[in-house]
């Protein structure tokens, strides 16, 4: 079928791409009410459901801001990754930008532990405590842990205690942190295109996960209700 260009509020969507989905063939059940069509093998993403799943998204972002909850972004696609840790810290938010770290919400408990050990190893080696407590060898050692740590955990050395809500790119990709997230009841916001599982998100964005120009406007618009909320 032809797409011709939308008119009012969801051009802007357009625009960006948010209207490309998955070919049919990796086309998830759910996702069968949100395509109108296809351009080639390609499917068509209904941008007038992503609207509607958009303004949904951040209404409920906004209230999260004002209760003072802790929003998690993830997501650790290279062509996204950047995209994700640039909008968490325009908000002062945890983010994971690379690989989803096992137990950051089912074992809470000893992933803050480690939190607090990379941050005792850095305030120990910036007050220059260490080489004075320890031989070389053994500084080295400490040096290569916290390099270790610091590695892994990343954006989450901001969290204080366990989210409160994940905003999550492309669910399917990061199904070990929407797993965790369902399983201790947390609500999942999530931007994810037509193969992924749309029971996965308490408030899913239809639209192109994979393109950066989708993903950056959406990201802007979400930290901005946040921020709005935040400001309350």
């Amino acid at each position: 079928m032809a797409v011709s260009m939308p008119k009012g509020e969801i051009e802007r969507l357009f625009t960006a791409g948010a209207h490309f989905a998955q070919v049919k063939s990796r086309r998830h059940p759910s996702m069968k009410p949100y395509i109108v069509g296809a351009r080639a093998k390609t499917e068509i993403i209904d941008l007038a459901k992503t609207e509607q799943q958009l303004a949904e998204a951040k209404e409920a972002l906004a209230a999260l801001a004002r209760d003072g909850r802790i929003v998690l972004f993830v997501g650790g696609k290279p062509e996204i990754a950047a995209l994700v840790k640039s909008a968490a810290m325009k908000v002062g938010a945890p983010y994971v930008s690379s690989r989803w770290l096992g137990g950051t919400i089912s074992n809470w408990g000893e992933i803050k532990k480690r939190i607090d050990r990379l941050a005792d190893l850095n305030e120990k080696k910036a007050a220059g405590t260490l080489a004075k407590q320890h031989t070389k060898l053994e500084v080295v050692k400490l040096d290569r842990e916290a390099k270790r740590l610091s590695e892994r955990l990343d954006g989450i050395t901001l969290l204080e205690k366990r989210p409160d809500v994940l905003l999550v790119v492309d669910t399917k990709r990061e199904k070990h942190a929407v797993k965790e997230a369902r399983a201790a009841g947390l609500p999942v916001i999530a931007i994810m295109n037509s193969d992924c599982d749309l029971r996965d998100a308490a408030y899913p964005i239809v639209a192109n996960d994979a393109s950066r120009e989708t993903v950056k406007l959406l990201l802007t618009e979400l930290t901005g209700a946040f921020e709005k909320g935040r400001a309350m």
